[in-house]
């Protein structure tokens, strides 16, 4: 590139030649480049309603985080600033109700502890001095009080307490744990401590917490102020059995001053999250009826405070309702729910009438293309909301007057200048019945129709969630390395409803697979797939099925198979929700339907598997253990396949919760289908 000389100031500047150096630096997605992402979150209105706040969550490439500081941007999108931005961590940040102050956790001295912020003034104070991390932060109405909810240790006495003396300087070996509760440990959690979350109370002028609840059982989730600010509503399980009844809750009310509890509802299966009205008549939540299917999804129900009449307002959608607020008005909730693979947003009447709005949320879910995203919305109805879009993570955008504008564009320093892979919808017709499967592919950069490309099909896990046209960086990444990337909703996936979701009702694998392959050959049917070079991979209920798989076919090339459930019966006696599992997801115990659950596990196939095949798993994977992908990579070493196991020191089942662990995993899947990989894309 030649700089010709410049007139500048009344002088000539020198002419200097350099060298272009751009044409060698990469235009297509390297893994380091994972560094480099921003997404919107959590939005909020400002008292006046012109502008939004929203927490802007970056990688920090020192810390191995996420790092999430707060932002502002006008309605309009021409003034974005930074609000509270520094090297701490920011979260759950909460407008007061009379628009003066920001209640937000922040670890600016080490640990999470609860801050509050004066906006006329910019001053802020910390509030706590806490050894656990407060959560679910609300504001009384008259912005006076903030309610929260915080981990409560609770000492339980030894059950041995005849151990002699140790002598002075002796090196003995550590003390005994003992466990006597259920649920004893959590995944992301490990080994959880005796305790139980519990809900206090603090000035904002500043004081000591002060504990409102008590008792064994917890008491977390969304909290709401009553009317007068006597009370806080809550929802728990108060009963002794809490841990052997995972879906069931009801919504309580605890008085501040006495702190009597009071029970609210009493209704068959969960009511979670209540939220009060602006006018302060109705009490929403969401309820879901318990009918002991593995898929379920909560309706909207509102109750009349005055009458305690109780109204489901959604009970016709026969779609997962996600996050739900009211309207300022008090007259109708706005809501998000699942339908086809996306997050989309709706309103509902008093009277059950709803209204749909044509917008999508979405790009939070970085790692791969699952359903996520948020809204907020104003005094005037106008709602703010993390756009949807296949190639970049969320942006905030406004609705108004069905017209949509984007208010950020985070990403466009960082994807903007590369070629990113193109995403398509590929319909597919499930060979068993007939039924319509909603499915995508991605095209690698530069992608040419006429070549021959390998193809890998990547499975969601769940088995009851739902990917979509969004953005993932797993499959940008698969796809920049010359693959083509095919990923569906196969039955039993969330966002079509409750009969498409409970087809694998205890019956799980089964007619899930035909529908998985049945996208491959619509993959295969476009006519640039190389048969010989097809690949497999799936995390957790998508490990699942690609285990299955591979004891049902020999057409992958190879597999990579991210911590699975390969023995359900081991698996039902070892993962962290249990009572859950045990109940909803299988006809009986173990013991109970042995021969059941063995028909349905991957390891019963494990003699048909010629497929070379790798397990991927976080050590502290709590949920499904690793010792599920060691049965299976044991049994593959005993049948003499080609197999690897990569163990992830540390992460949990969020494999790709840290940035770096995002690359480990992609990367790793990446060099297994590239030993088995028969050459590049042929003319």
């Amino acid at each position: 590139m030649l700089i010709r000389p410049l007139a500048l100031a009344g002088g000539l500047v020198s002419a200097l030649t350099f060298t272009a150096h751009a044409a060698q630096l990469p235009d297509t997605l390297q893994y380091k480049d994972t560094f480099n992402l921003e997404y919107a979150a959590s939005p909020f209105f400002s008292k006046d309603g012109k502008s939004v706040y929203y927490e802007r969550r970056a990688m920090d490439i020192m810390k191995d985080r996420t790092h999430s500081t707060l932002w502002q941007v006008s309605t309009d999108g021409k003034k974005h600033r930074p609000v509270i931005a520094g090297s701490a961590n920011v979260r759950q940040v909460t407008l007061s109700p009379d628009g003066t102050m920001l209640a937000y956790l922040s670890d600016e001295d080490g640990s999470n502890q609860l801050y509050v912020r004066y906006l006329d003034s910019g001053q802020q104070a910390r509030l706590t001095e806490v050894s656990k991390a407060p959560g679910n932060l609300t504001w009384s109405h008259d912005s006076k009080h903030l309610a929260f909810t915080m981990f409560t240790p609770v000492k339980n006495k030894p059950l041995f307490t005849a151990m002699p003396e140790k002598p002075k300087g002796a090196d003995w070996a550590p003390a005994a744990s003992i466990i006597q509760k259920t649920g004893y440990r959590a995944d992301g959690k490990g080994y959880l401590p005796d305790g139980f979350n519990q809900i206090y109370i603090l000035p904002v002028s500043g004081g000591t917490p002060r504990q409102l609840t008590t008792g064994n059982y917890p008491n977390d989730g969304r909290l709401a102020f009553t009317p007068d600010d006597s009370g806080i509503y809550f929802s728990a399980n108060r009963s002794e059995d809490y841990e052997l009844s995972p879906f069931d809750s009801d919504i309580y009310r605890v008085d501040i001053q006495s702190a009597d509890v009071t029970a609210v509802t009493d209704m068959a299966g969960p009511e979670e999250s209540p939220m009060l009205s602006p006018d302060g008549k109705y009490l929403a939540f969401k309820q879901i009826n318990d009918n002991k299917k593995a898929y379920q999804f909560s309706d909207i129900v509102v109750l009349n405070l005055e009458s305690g009449k109780l109204s489901r307002l959604t009970g016709s959608l026969d779609r997962s309702v996600q996050q739900v607020e009211w309207a300022d008005n008090s007259k109708s909730l706005y809501f998000s729910y699942l339908d086809h693979g996306e997050t989309r947003l709706a309103s509902v009447s008093l009277k059950g009438d709803v209204s749909r709005f044509d917008a999508t949320t979405g790009g939070q879910s970085l790692g791969r293309p699952y359903t996520s995203g948020e809204f907020a919305v104003s005094a005037n109805g106008e709602l703010a909301f993390t756009q949807d879009d296949p190639l970049k993570p969320a942006d905030l955008a406004l609705l108004k007057k069905k017209k949509i504008t984007p208010l950020t564009n985070l990403n466009d320093d960082a994807l903007g200048h590369l070629k990113l892979a193109q995403v398509e919808a590929l319909p597919v017709k499930s060979s068993a019945d007939g039924r319509d499967i909603d499915a995508w592919i991605a095209l690698p950069p530069d992608f040419d129709a006429t070549k021959s490309y390998p193809l890998i099909l990547e499975i969601h896990g769940g088995p009851h969630a739902a990917y979509g046209p969004h953005f993932s960086m797993e499959i940008q990444l698969m796809a920049a390395q010359g693959y083509v990337v095919v990923w569906s909703n196969p039955r039993g996936s969330s966002s079509y409803g409750a009969e498409f979701g409970n087809l694998i009702h205890h019956d799980y694998p089964s007619d899930d697979f035909t529908d998985l392959m049945d996208v491959t050959d619509a993959a295969i049917a476009k006519g640039f797939i190389d048969e010989k070079n097809l690949f497999i991979t799936g995390g957790s209920g998508g490990g699942v099925l690609t285990a299955w798989s591979v004891g049902k076919t020999d057409r992958f090339a190879a597999a990579v198979v991210a911590k699975p459930v390969i023995n359900w019966i081991s698996f039902g006696l070892t993962a962290d929700a249990y009572p859950y599992f045990t109940q909803y997801w299988m006809p009986g115990k173990p013991w109970e339907a042995f021969d059941h659950l063995w028909a349905h596990s991957p390891l019963s196939l494990v003699g048909n598997v010629k497929t070379p095949t790798m397990l991927l798993t976080g050590e502290s994977d709590y949920r499904t253990p690793i010792s599920e992908s060691e049965q299976f990579y044991q049994a593959l070493r005993l049948q003499g396949v080609d197999s690897a196991m990569v163990r992830l020191p540390g992460a949990s089942h969020g494999i790709a919760s840290r940035p770096s662990r995002l690359i480990q995993k992609v990367g790793n899947i990446l060099a297994w289908f590239d030993k088995y990989r028969s050459g590049k894309p042929q003319e």
